[in-house]
This record gives C-alpha cells, structure tokens and sequence, in this order.
C-alpha cells in the first residue's frame, strides 16, 4: 500500500513539474531594445524609406489641395485689398478652408495608416526573427513585407472603424443639441439642466470608452503581422488584452510610449518653427498670396515634427507592441500546453 501511494504521489509529480530546460522570458522593454539593437540596420533603413516616400506623397498630395484652394486664397487676397482700400480692417474668414481640410483629411489618416503597417509589418518580422538568427533575405524580402503588410494595414482600418465612430457620432449630436450655434429659440434643453448637462458631458465619456477600446485592441497590427486575418487579429488582442496581466502591461507600455511621443512631438515642432517665416516669406514672393504663404507657414513645422516623430517613436512602438504580443501569447499558450500534458501522461 505505501509503494503504491508514493508510486501515485511520484508519477504526479512528473506530471505536473514545469520542465527544467526552459529559457526564461526576458522583459518586453529589454527584448524590443534588444530586436532594435540587433536589427538596427534594417529598422533605420525601412523606416527611412516608409516616411520618406509618405513624406514626398504627402507634400504632392499638399501642393495639389493648396492648388484647388487657390480660389479661396485668391478671394482672401482681394478682400484683404479692397478692405486696405476703404481703410477697415480685414478678419479673414477660414470657414472655406476648414471645409477643405476636413475632406482632405482622411486623405492623410489613410496615408499615415499605410505607413504605419508598413513600419509594424517590418518590426514584427525582426522580432519573429530572433535574435539566435541573422536577417536572412526570405526573412526580408519585398514579397514577404507586401503579405504581411495588407493584413495589417485592414487592421488599421478596421480598428479605427470600430474605435473612433462612436465620439464622433455623440460629439456631433451633443453640440447639435447643446452648441453655441443655437439661439435661445432653438434650445432643447435649458443650460445648467440635468439633461443640458449629461449631453455636454457625454463626448468626455464617448472618448473615454474609445481610449479603452483602442487599447484593447492595441495588440491587433502585431496579430495581423503574425499572420492572422483582420477580425481574428482584433479577436486575439481582446482576448490577451483583457486579462490580469494583459491589461496592466498594455496600460504600462501605452501611457509612457503615448507621452514620449507626445514630447518629442511637441520639441520637434518648437524646433521648426524658425522654418515658419522662411517658407512665408518664400512663398509670398514666389505667388504673390499672403494667405497662402501664411498657411503654408502654419503648416510646415507641424509636418516636419510628424515626420520625426513617425521616424523615432514609431520603430520602438510597434517593436514594443510586437514584443509584447509575442510574450503575451506565449503565456496564454503554456497554460494550455501544460493542462493537456496533465491530461495526457504520455505526450
């Protein structure tokens, strides 16, 4: 009787005893700055040639809607005379070229979309890659990049769908109902009601549940890069997102990434800014048009301080994310590689 309990207490022991040749995991920060340093060369290359090229578009792309805008310049030049003339001040009115920039502004977010997987599809490929292996050229080949990025870039696409509609959506209603477009008349609401007050408040919480679910869904692009469809990559980074672990490390990663970027956004821009004067006043004299100089002014230290920013913090970000899905996905499958080597005894 006592070989066999210590027959049965031993066989469960063997059953249930991690296996001792396992590597342990380093952290996601140390392993992404570890893909970066190995990979360096490759990163530094690709992302040079994705925001270059979507830099070049995007200045072709702005030199055709100044040109189409050109009337609307042209009317703010002449006003701006005819005031002078009858000695009045002139205040421009933007309303026109609001609208301009707001049909166009989907535009750019498609293109910065298309740059962005084409930097994740890299960063996902160079940690797959490891670190026991030199990029080889299958790893790295055109063809393979244009594989890996479709899928991620109908995850870009898809995540911004499900994410950014609904604050759009309830900020558009609020201010309809609560704006200060409206006369006394028109107010549904009384100011300083409940219901007056929870519809102006209701875009804060629309945003708020936007952030949640864009986090949730922060893991996608590295999915879809690992070879998933768009909705199964959304699927995958909602489910190792909202575990106990898996949201703690995606909020840790996010919130410092968000304010670098953030930061270095901000510097770039300070530093461009002596760009302003130079391109208006080359402007000026080239076209003769205030206003379109003085936009174009406006415009090109916003511009240059993207285009850093798209060049510094995206390689570590979608790097860290990629890291992260990776160390994540590994974790939700050893608990299921190890209840079914408790089931099974013999695999």
């Amino acid at each position: 009787m006592t070989r066999t309990t210590q027959h049965h207490r031993t066989t469960q022991h063997h059953r249930t005893a991690p296996p001792t040749n396992m590597i342990p995991q380093r952290g996601v920060i140390a392993t992404a700055f570890a893909v970066l340093r190995r990979h360096r060369r490759a990163l530094a290359g690709a992302t040079v040639r994705v925001v270059g090229l979507s830099g070049l578009v995007g200045l072709v792309a702005t030199t055709a809607i100044f040109a189409l805008a050109w009337p609307v310049f042209t009317h703010m030049r002449n006003e701006r005379i005819r005031y002078h003339h009858l000695e009045d001040p002139y205040l421009h009115d933007h309303t026109d070229l609001g609208l301009v920039a707001t049909c166009t502004l989907p535009f750019f977010l498609l293109l910065l979309g298309v740059g962005s997987a084409a930097v994740q599809s890299v960063c996902s490929r160079a940690v797959t890659t490891g670190e026991d292996r030199a990029p080889s050229t299958t790893d790295w080949s055109r063809a393979a990049g244009r594989a890996r990025l479709r899928p991620v870039f109908a995850v870009y696409a898809l995540r911004g769908l499900v994410v950014w509609p609904l604050p759009l959506l309830v900020t558009a209603v609020a201010y309809s109902l609560t704006g200060s477009q409206l006369d006394t008349e028109e107010q549904l609401f009384k100011p300083g009601s409940w219901p007056y007050t929870l519809i102006t408040a209701s875009p804060v919480v629309a945003v708020f549940v936007a952030v949640l679910l864009r986090l949730a869904l922060a893991l996608a692009p590295a999915a879809a890069a690992d070879g998933l469809g768009p909705c199964a990559a959304l699927r995958r980074s909602w489910s190792l997102t909202w575990t106990r672990a898996g949201a703690v490390r995606v909020l840790a990663l996010a919130l410092p990434l968000a304010a670098l970027t953030a930061g270095v956004l901000r510097l770039v821009v300070q530093l461009a800014l002596p760009l302003r004067p130079l391109v208006r006043t080359l402007l000026e004299d080239v076209t003769g048009n205030f206003f379109a100089a003085y936009y174009a002014g406006i415009l090109v230290p916003v511009a240059v301080g993207i285009l850093v920013t798209a060049a510094l913090a995206l390689p570590l970000t979608c790097t860290t994310f990629a890291v992260l899905h990776d160390h994540l996905r590994s974790a939700h499958a050893s608990p299921l590689r190890t209840s079914n080597t408790v089931d099974d005894p013999t695999a």
